[in-house]
């Protein structure tokens, strides 16, 4: 994760199973320091637990009062999200 810059972060490159316990608490860090917005543009490799995190940071911003936006998304994480029925649970812009 890169530090809050103007209200944004980004994802590591890989958000899976293995590190989506890392990545959501550093990312509910920078929410907590009022990020509003998080870049997938460095994600390549991801599973469903991508999808548990950014559902979880959305809920953290929204308890904050605010809205999280999901900037660059991958196409595969819209349509896993898509498949999951919670695609319109996220703020996903491309």
């Amino acid at each position: 994760m890169s530090n809050a810059t103007s209200g944004r972060f980004q994802t590591a490159a890989s958000l899976t199973h293995e590190s989506a316990k890392a990545a959501l608490e550093a990312g509910l860090s920078r929410i907590a320091a009022v990020a509003t917005e998080v870049d997938c543009a460095p994600l390549t490799r991801f599973d469903s637990s991508a999808l548990a995190v950014l559902l979880a940071w959305q809920r953290a911003a929204v308890a904050r009062g605010a809205a999280l936006s999901v900037v660059n998304t991958p196409s595969g994480l819209a349509s896993l999200a898509q498949a999951y029925g919670v695609d319109t649970l996220l703020s996903f812009r491309y």
